[in-house]
């Protein structure tokens, strides 16, 4: 098998804007975090600072010697009041996308990654009627003022999850719990939203445009039966989004772990997201986050996403590890990187790998306490501090192959 990557492959690393912005005050999550009895070990506060950061940070990036770089934009910043668009709001995003272009680095836009107005949060987020036609004309408004400046477009991060962490696991707002309609609701509404706000974008642009799935690598052992479990039902939602996609440019995959069934049920560490509240420790075996360490999954997503979609193009949008151990960030990217280049040799058509993260930072419930960053941020002065892995996956960018 070759090593080597092929030309206009894009490496980078990956951000969320609410989770490095910091001050997103007008967000559900905002008022999530900061909500006596929910499970947030902490609010997010003024996160990494990115919002007034993004120049160095950018620019950092394209130094370790990556080309691509996905982030997001915020809905509560862009729309924080019912139709009402900040057009100072859509010129800082802009300002963000010409610093992309600026150091030559592919600027991968996200649209939506998790949090939404505070407004429309009111009016039944996710689960509300008017969720889809909502997200249609934010799209149509944001990308009339972006659409330009844009390498590739995300509509939703994620969005198979979202329904069940809202309105049956209570782990996300609204903090629901037990309440099926909702995560059904929710589940219809973010696959037409996905529709119809690819199609606003589309209309601005001449990015591709797709979606990005968490696409857990589920494996049945011998007598296992298909379940009901947590990961289990988000899987068949996938399944939703991969007939949807066919008639995207492409896919984005996004994976960290491999979850086991067996005869009994799930037997993998970490498989039951509904427990948030515990402190996982890190083993040779786990991650921060409780996972089993198993960077050989990616190869699992992107085989299934590439099947379920009758092969259109893949990006790994996220892709890397909850670590206090560097040295363990290197080995898991090594090992996730030979399944990209053996998927690669297979045939499939794989044209990223967006490390998740750049930057150490607010892992929603979690906190700071999670560290999935190639750098570190001092949580008083948020003076940033590369790591190897940065270096180390800047080498491989550069030279388009693995040591």
């Amino acid at each position: 098998m070759a090593n080597n990557f092929p030309d206009g492959f894009l490496f980078g690393a990956a951000v969320g804007a609410h989770q490095v912005e910091g001050g997103n005050t007008n967000s559900d999550w905002w008022w999530w975090e900061h909500r006596e009895g929910t499970v947030c070990k902490e609010p997010s506060g003024d996160a990494c600072d990115f919002y007034h950061r993004y120049e160095q940070d950018i620019a950092m990036l394209a130094g370790f010697g990556f080309n691509a770089f996905r982030f997001g934009i915020e809905w509560a910043r862009i729309e924080p009041v019912e139709g009402e668009f900040s057009r100072a709001q859509l010129d800082h995003y802009r300002r963000m996308l010409e610093a992309c272009h600026k150091h030559s680095v592919t600027p991968i836009l996200t649209f939506h990654h998790f949090t939404l107005p505070k407004w429309l949060n009111d009016l039944g987020g996710f689960a509300s009627d008017s969720f889809p036609s909502l997200f249609e004309r934010y799209c149509d408004n944001a990308a009339a003022a972006l659409g330009d400046a844009i390498g590739v477009a995300c509509t939703i991060n994620e969005p198979q999850g979202l329904g069940q962490s809202g309105y049956l696991l209570g782990i996300n707002p609204p903090g629901h719990t037990d309440d099926q309609a909702g995560a059904q609701a929710a589940a219809d509404h973010l696959l037409e939203a996905h529709r119809v706000g690819a199609a606003a974008i589309r209309a601005h642009t001449h990015a591709p445009v797709g979606v990005t799935l968490a696409i857990p690598d589920i494996q049945y052992e011998d007598g296992a039966q298909p379940g009901k479990s947590s990961l289990e039902l988000e899987s068949q939602i996938n399944d939703r989004f991969f007939e949807l996609a066919r008639g995207d440019d492409f896919i984005g995959v996004q994976t960290y772990s491999r979850f086991r069934i067996g005869p009994e049920g799930p037997r993998s560490p970490g498989h039951d997201w509904s427990d948030w509240t515990r402190e996982n420790e890190e083993t040779d075996l786990t991650t921060q986050m409780g996972y089993e360490y198993y960077p050989q999954a990616l190869g699992g997503a992107i085989r299934r996403a590439w099947k379920s979609t009758g092969g259109i193009p893949i990006l790994v949008t996220e892709n890397g590890i909850a670590t206090s151990a560097d040295e363990k960030r290197i080995a898991y990217m090594d090992a996730a990187l030979r399944e990209v280049q053996a998927c690669t040799a297979e045939g499939i058509d794989v044209r990223s790998y967006l490390h998740w993260s750049l930057l150490d930072n607010f892992e929603w419930a979690f906190g700071y306490g999670p560290t999935f960053g190639l750098v570190a941020v001092d949580r008083q002065t948020f003076a940033r501090q590369p790591k190897p892995s940065a270096a180390w996956l800047g080498a491989v960018a550069r030279s388009r192959q693995l040591p």
